[in-house]
């Protein structure tokens, strides 16, 4: 018999405040937090087209290869759950597959995380539930333990909370601090708008670019005329 250790569950985000979330691009709320937070090289599986997804993090943290407390988190996710997944980052095995994505999407879970590999690509692609993962492996897992629940975890060099925000789209994922969540969907939405006005300006011939030059301290350098 094997151990999970269970931690208290994360706080829950306001719901309008996720749907306020599922507005914003990946890049956009990276930018609102200064450029980090991002879950670095996960991205969705190969052929996943799935809309944007936000949800509060249910985290698991498990042995490289294993995925037994992964099962246990499907079976005490809540419905609107992503589930993040912090597999030390190893792509030796596949920490779940199609059977699991389809019993993610039975339990109402909004997204499945994996700091490590995948199986069943195409199937899980083709689910409903989006997948986001470091790679692919066909090699299946063991099923020994021992892992966590609801405990901090790590997730492409970033530390992610039960109950924080994790956000995923095409660009990959990225996560907002539970506390600063409010914060910075309102900063995104500035800067949402100020894209916006961007691409207009493109498009009518009026975008102003001497913020470049000013940026820039050019030197000129004559060339000497070989005689």
């Amino acid at each position: 018999m094997s151990t999970c250790r269970l931690h208290r569950p994360g706080p829950r985000p306001d719901t309008a405040l996720l749907e306020q979330c599922r507005d914003l691009p990946t890049s956009i709320l990276s930018d609102s937090m200064d450029r980090v937070g991002g879950v670095r090289g996960v991205h969705r599986v190969p052929g996943g087209r799935w809309p944007r997804v936000a949800g509060p993090a249910l985290t698991v943290r498990t042995r490289a290869g294993d995925n037994l407390v992964v099962h246990r988190a499907l079976d005490l996710a809540r419905p609107g759950d992503v589930l993040v997944i912090d597999a030390g980052g190893s792509l030796e095995r596949a920490i779940l597959g199609e059977i699991m994505g389809r019993y993610a999407a039975v339990r109402g879970i909004a997204a499945l995380v994996v700091d490590g590999a995948v199986r069943d690509s195409e199937g899980l692609a083709a689910g409903p539930v989006p997948v986001f993962a470091l790679g692919i492996n066909h090699l299946g897992p063991y099923k020994d333990g021992p892992g966590e629940l609801h405990g901090p975890v790590q997730a492409g060099g970033t530390v992610v909370r039960s109950g924080d925000v994790v956000v995923g789209d095409g660009d990959g994922v990225v996560v907002l601090p539970y506390e600063r969540a409010a914060e910075v969907v309102a900063r995104g939405q500035e800067r949402l708008r100020d894209e916006e006005e961007q691409f207009a300006a493109i498009a009518g011939g009026t975008l102003d670019r001497s913020w470049v030059t000013r940026a820039l301290a050019e030197v000129h350098v004559g060339h000497e005329v070989d005689r």
